[in-house]
């Protein structure tokens, strides 16, 4: 079974966190070093960000670490390299967030190959709708157990709500807000009412909340009616000041 699937079922109550970050930051070879960081210290799953040079969706904290990353060398041939043999060592789910248009460059079939090679159990990409991925690619990702994980915002229509779930297989990426990552200081009573009623339409696909959550009080509300929330820009934000050395003092503080 796959490990996104595994890990959503292993215990119902539990709430699960997930860290986001870029690959090749802070240093270029920093990437599996902090992946085998993060699992020591408890966290759920690992989003590996693929960097990009025009991040729609990314805030300045992340816009910033890719540009690092991306001056430093990191490519995604690069990424796939030094993943090579981590599955040696780490066994949580490990997904790649990124944009489409360098998976299109690199090749889909070629992405999703090298990805199950490595151990990768999903993707995330922001800019693949629902139905260009149902159209022309899902044959592709199912072949190499590769789950999509696609996202809903405030303003996704309970229409379109309902046909990301009939199609997920692992989670639905929840956005807290309309904005880019890294924008929101904490939660509203918007927030919390838009995660009670996409929570009470009775989806059969687990909701993980990302945008905005920074510390154990924002992961309580985004999680309070979901199964969990994902950590980006605070961490990259930890990163920038510490570099590799505190990650066990951060994730000690999230939950």
């Amino acid at each position: 079974m796959n490990r996104i699937k595994q890990k959503l079922q292993e215990d119902p109550q539990k709430k699960l966190l997930s860290i986001y970050f870029t690959a090749g930051y802070p240093q270029q070879e920093d990437t599996v070093p902090i992946i085998r960081e993060l699992e020591k210290n408890g966290v759920d799953m690992i989003e590996i960000g693929m960097p990009f040079s025009d991040p729609l969706a990314d805030g300045p904290t992340i816009q910033r670490s890719s540009e690092i990353a991306l001056k430093k060398g990191m490519t995604t041939q690069k990424l796939f390299s030094q993943l090579e043999n981590i599955r040696e060592t780490v066994k949580i789910p490990l997904l790649i967030m990124g944009y489409f248009n360098p998976i299109l460059q690199f090749g889909v079939e070629r992405f999703c190959a090298l990805c199950r090679e490595v151990g990768i159990d999903g993707v995330i990409i922001p800019d693949l709708p629902a139905e260009e991925y149902e159209e022309h690619y899902k044959s592709i990702f199912e072949k190499y157990d590769l789950i999509p994980i696609f996202l809903i915002t405030p303003q996704t229509s309970e229409e379109r709500i309902r046909k990301i779930d009939k199609i997920s297989q692992g989670f639905i990426y929840m956005v807290s807000s309309a904005g880019v990552t890294g924008g929101t200081a904490g939660f509203g009573e918007g927030h919390t009412s838009y995660f009670e009623k996409v929570s009470k339409m009775g989806l059969q696909t687990p909701l993980i909340v990302g945008f905005g959550i920074n510390n154990a009080e924002t992961f309580k509300q985004a999680t309070k009616t979901t199964k969990g929330a994902i950590v980006g820009s605070a961490f990259i934000k930890q990163l920038n000041t510490h570099g590799t050395n505190k990650i066990a003092d951060f994730i000690g503080q999230l939950r």
